[in-house]
């Protein structure tokens, strides 16, 4: 405690949670919490009415569900990531890796393009051990819509479009800030 603050993070990956133990900040396992007060977090892009695309980094899951159980999701990015749709950036699926090829099928009857996000030539494994797939849908014009179409695929474990969940972006640009928040 320093300053009257008391802090406690909650990581949403393991590089995450090895930094933060290593700057000796105290930390919360994601099944211990039920409500966070702030979550801090960037996003791959956004849209000025707060729909994002995150998970870039491969750790969708864990960060959507911290960010559901955040009574605030802050967002800071910096001006690049500012689209006025969504899908300049591919949308990451979490997928069961049985079903990868059923979900790639699926997502075509989405008029997407999904490609299994690969390593070193192998597939990439989640944290949870799933496999992700990122999804190319253009330009999303419906972004709610195709967040509902895409978790009911069957084997879809979540996918990286955050709607209706931050409460604000912080957005840098050269020789200013703009802040964006939820209407």
């Amino acid at each position: 405690m320093k300053n009257g603050l008391n802090i406690k993070g909650v990581p949403t990956s393991e590089k995450t949670r090895e930094l933060a133990e290593s700057l000796n900040i105290p930390l919360l396992k994601i099944e211990d919490v039920d409500s966070i007060d702030v979550t801090i977090d960037g996003a791959d892009e956004f849209t000025t009415d707060l729909q994002l695309i995150k998970g870039g980094g491969s750790f969708l899951l864990k960060e959507k569900v911290v960010a559901s159980l955040s009574k605030q999701e802050i967002i800071i990015t910096d001006s690049s990531k500012k689209v006025e749709l969504l899908g300049k950036f591919t949308v990451p699926i979490e997928v069961i890796p049985y079903a990868q090829n059923y979900v790639l099928g699926q997502l075509k009857k989405l008029n997407g393009n999904g490609k299994i996000r690969l390593v070193d030539g192998k597939p990439l494994i989640t944290e949870q051990g799933n496999v992700l797939i990122d999804g190319d849908f253009g330009l999303i014009k419906d972004p709610a819509m195709l967040a509902d179409q895409l978790i009911r695929i069957v084997g879809v474990v979540e996918h990286g479009l955050f709607i209706d969940i931050a409460t604000r972006v912080v957005m840098g640009a050269d020789d200013h800030t703009e802040t964006f928040t939820r209407p």
